[in-house]
């Protein structure tokens, strides 16, 4: 019989070695494929190994546990983790997700342990993309009311030749990277720059870029339209311009109205 599997999903990590010591407590078949540092890692991680529970953090540095969560879909049993339980409360009674509050009580563990072993004995679905949308909505809607406003990233310096250009985002059609390099494809031409993708995704406004694929990120309003293929794939098509961009499984729920 196959182990069950899970993801831990923190920026502390001797958080996630408590919740995994406890979990090993509880739930002892449980097998911990992979912990992440933040919610970019997370996605990516649970599209690589498709756990059957993540725990996430609700507050990690750029992608939150809530737009990890969104990048997730249905696919899998969702906890999440919060300092602040107004939050996961109302979450909770929603239905759509169970949730835990730090620190961490071993007897709330528990009885949130026999749920998840109650639903993937019955191999019950996660929550519905409209029922999770809302939750998602409104926890993120709670934590921007009562975060400050993020300064969101205006310019990309890119080395052309002997010259260094500052690109306007708003300028940007789409970025994709290979390990060490990004290339970035602007209304006036492409250069190469020494960032990462995950530390773009981490300084773009999420309500102007998405991130598509684990090397692609797209400018949203420069999309025209995406079709979908087979296996759980998808290709973003461009207004005025010929590439296809990949869009990965993961990522796919972002286009779920299209």
């Amino acid at each position: 019989m196959n182990r069950p599997t899970a993801l831990i999903a923190d920026d502390e990590p001797l958080l996630r070695e408590r919740l995994a010591a406890h979990l090993a407590r509880l739930w002892p078949e449980l097998q911990i494929v992979a912990q992440a540092r933040n919610g970019r890692e997370a996605v990516e991680l649970c599209e690589d190994f498709a756990p059957q529970v993540v725990f996430l953090d609700v507050h990690m540095p750029g992608l939150s546990g809530i737009d990890a969560a969104r990048g997730m879909g249905g696919r899998t049993q969702i906890v999440f983790v919060t300092a602040f339980e107004q939050y996961a409360v109302k979450a909770f009674e929603q239905g759509a997700i169970d949730y835990l509050v730090k620190p961490f009580d071993e007897a709330r563990l528990a009885e949130t342990v026999q749920r998840l072993k109650q639903r993937i004995a019955s191999q019950a679905a996660s929550a519905t993309d409209n029922s999770l949308d809302t939750v998602l909505n409104r926890l993120a809607g709670e934590l921007r009311d009562r975060g400050v406003a993020r300064r969101w990233l205006q310019w990309i310096r890119a080395s052309i030749g002997t010259t260094v250009r500052l690109i306007p985002v708003e300028q940007v059609v789409f970025l994709r990277s290979d390990e060490k390099y990004t290339l970035v494809v602007w209304d006036g031409g492409e250069a190469l720059i020494r960032r990462t993708i995950r530390e773009l995704a981490d300084e773009l406004d999420p309500e102007r870029f998405a991130q598509i694929h684990r090397s692609v990120i797209v400018n949203l309003a420069r999309i025209s339209q995406v079709t979908r293929g087979l296996n759980e794939a998808a290709d973003v098509h461009l207004n005025g311009r010929s590439e296809l961009l990949p869009v990965s499984r993961g990522y796919l729920r972002l286009f779920r109205q299209m």
